[in-house]
């Protein structure tokens, strides 16, 4: 069943069960599917003519979903915005969609016209007279939803999801560690901000399978008392988060099974999971299932899954991240394209049912990354490295200078330019710290000369200060930790920026 139907069926046989939790406020489904609808007719009769995306910012409220919600069944797409990222990034993003309407579920970002505020939205969402009607609702190969992602030239690009893809994902991951049925009524913890397309696991599996979806916000996630309490007091089945979210929960003693004696799965994707976090939940949560998953958002999600059992845990390095779902087959190919045997390493290519039509309004961009195999199967170049064995595969880190963060993928060069247009900054390389198979943190290497406001400065003052000026044009995950300044870059034979060499300065 597709996933808008399935949501009206279960505000008919659940209708006052809570279907969202977050930011001290709920919705059942029954009031989700109201006020979507009704929102839904308010965009179709206000902007009869423009079928546009339409931006929805905010955090982890259950009106965001009322917006998303009202977005589809008004046969248009949305694009999730998150309050943490800077204002210079939103301005990028509300330049390459150009929506009729930004939906502001949390304060309004500032220079920004046309938005509806949180309470004209419940308003609306109350009163309105007429809702969106199935005839209006998207099709299947109608985009659902636009998610932005790091871009290796300072500008974020959005990547394309249709209602297919979408529903093809839910076919699989309704029944991803635990079957469908079995999670009926069940608590699904959301971590991710719906801008981060893990959100998308938790969320539309959770409404699709029944479940109660309960949003940790960003508050909670930065005060470890509270996030302790409200992990027990969830009382979730369903864990959806990045292996890195799971490593500061793991960092106390409590966080066990006594804890969150009700916890069935964890899910996990975004980014490697360590053979150190899987063995250490397993011994917390001895009743849990740990399910390891691999996919890039232009797959929509994940692609692959896997149970971690203790055996693995112990003796095979790295993890492996699982076999492909139906309707996805996975290649790993050399340089010349062609298919490489069992066990050798090359680039992870993703041909099925969930890739993405493309980069939103990129066409150049979508036609190196994207191609079509006969019959119209969709097929998507990773550039991540990986290889198989016995159709099991195993991810071996990215091949360009793309990284992946605490879930979030980061283009390198994304930072690297905007650095450059910072005051005072010649050069800028920025490098990745490894520990332990995964990224730790950010580096920036720089050449800089001081202005006259920093002049005489020590370095950790003009480090503070550069990471302040980043933060207008970056969000926090990708500023980074530690600033390194240099008199030259060094470069190699081809001219280029030496990263073997700055890597070796990080050892």
């Amino acid at each position: 069943m597709e996933l808008l139907e399935k949501i009206k069926q279960q505000s008919g046989l659940r209708g006052s069960q809570t279907a969202f939790i977050g930011e001290g406020e709920s919705l059942t489904y029954r009031q989700i599917e109201e006020y979507s609808g009704r929102l839904g007719g308010w965009l179709l009769d206000s902007f009869p003519e423009e079928k546009g995306p339409v931006v929805v910012y905010g955090h982890k409220n259950p009106y965001m979903l009322v917006c998303f919600l009202a977005c589809v069944k008004a046969g248009r797409a949305y694009c999730p915005v998150d309050l943490s990222v800077p204002y210079a990034r939103v301005r990028d993003i509300i330049q390459a969609v150009q929506p009729p309407v930004i939906f502001a579920v949390g304060p309004t970002p500032q220079d920004t016209e046309a938005s509806l505020t949180l309470n004209r939205i419940r308003a609306l969402g109350k009163e309105y007279p007429r809702a969106a009607g199935r005839e209006h609702w998207v099709k299947a190969e109608d985009i659902f939803y636009i998610i932005f992602t790091s871009g290796s030239t300072g500008t974020p690009k959005g990547v394309e999801i249709t209602y297919e893809c979408l529903n093809r994902f839910l076919d699989w991951s309704k029944d991803l560690g635990t079957p469908e049925e079995e999670k009926s009524g069940k608590v699904f913890l959301n971590q991710a901000p719906f801008s981060f397309d893990l959100s998308v696991m938790d969320l539309y599996t959770c409404l699709f399978c029944g479940g109660t979806l309960r949003a940790l916000d960003k508050k909670t996630q930065g005060d470890y008392g509270v996030l302790l309490q409200e992990l027990k007091e969830s009382r979730a089945a369903v864990w959806v988060s990045t292996p890195s979210f799971a490593d500061i929960c793991l960092a106390d003693s409590k966080f066990n099974g006594e804890l969150m004696e009700r916890l069935e799965v964890f899910l996990f994707c975004g980014e490697i999971l360590t053979n150190q976090t899987a063995l250490r939940l397993k011994e917390r949560f001895p009743h849990a299932k740990v399910m390891n998953t691999y996919g890039p958002t232009e797959s929509t999600v994940a692609v692959t899954e896997v149970e971690i059992t203790e055996w693995m845990g112990e003796h095979e390095v790295p993890l492996p991240v699982g076999r492909a779902k139906p309707g996805t087959r996975i290649e790993i190919r050399n340089q010349e394209g062609a298919e490489v045997p069992d066990g050798e390493t090359g680039e992870i290519v993703i041909i099925g049912d969930t890739v993405s039509t493309g980069y939103y309004g990129q066409s150049s961009l979508t036609e190196q990354a994207f191609f079509q195999e006969r019959g119209g199967v969709r097929g998507y170049y990773t550039q991540d490295q990986g290889y198989k064995k016995d159709g099991m595969l195993y991810f071996g880190g990215r091949m360009d200078f793309q990284v992946k963060l605490h879930g979030y993928r980061i283009e390198l060069g994304d930072i690297e330019n905007n650095l450059r247009i910072l005051p005072g900054i010649r050069q800028a390389v920025v490098m990745p710290r490894w520990e332990e198979e995964k990224v730790k943190s950010l580096v920036a290497f720089l050449t800089w000369e001081p202005d006259a406001v920093l002049a005489g400065a020590k370095p950790f003052q003009i480090s503070q200060e550069i990471k302040r000026q980043l933060k207008e044009y970056l969000p926090d995950y990708m500023i980074p930790k530690k600033i390194i300044f240099l008199d030259k870059i060094p470069v190699n034979t081809n001219g280029k920026a030496d990263r073997a060499y700055l890597k070796g300065l990080l050892e």
